[in-house]
């Protein structure tokens, strides 16, 4: 089973495409564009199911994907605490590098958005319920 996992945000999403074996793909986008961009993906990948955070403006989004892409059903997973989880995530695939190696990365934010990060852990979540 293949799912799109979708972090929304104000003015910046993150996508994941994930399946119970892998992160097929993952990036962060803008909310203007996020439509057309998980039509995309679920046509190219072949997605079963539609996973989307419950938080910031999760009910516009809901109602927007369920009206773009009826033939797939759109499932809200819990949030929590998925922005540290993500944080986490990000320092392990891109170790912090020059003096920032000494400092410790729970102390540190990313130089960059990790939303997609948070997308990779609604969709592992979901597939592990």
């Amino acid at each position: 089973m293949k799912v799109l996992a979708i972090d929304p945000g104000k003015e910046k999403c993150g996508v994941a495409v994930v399946d119970a074996y892998r992160v097929i793909y993952k990036e962060v986008v803008n909310k203007s564009e996020y439509i057309g961009i998980i039509k995309e993906l679920s046509d190219n990948h072949g997605v079963n199911e539609i996973v989307l955070g419950d938080g910031t403006g999760s009910i516009e989004f809901f109602e927007e994907i369920s009206k773009e892409l009826p033939q797939l059903k759109v499932n809200l997973v819990d949030e929590s605490h998925s922005t540290e989880e993500a944080r986490r995530r990000y320092w392990i695939e891109n170790p912090p590098k020059g003096l920032r190696r000494f400092a410790p990365t729970s102390m540190q934010v990313p130089p960059e958005p990790y939303d997609e990060y948070v997308a990779v852990i609604l969709a592992e979540r979901y597939l592990l319920k």
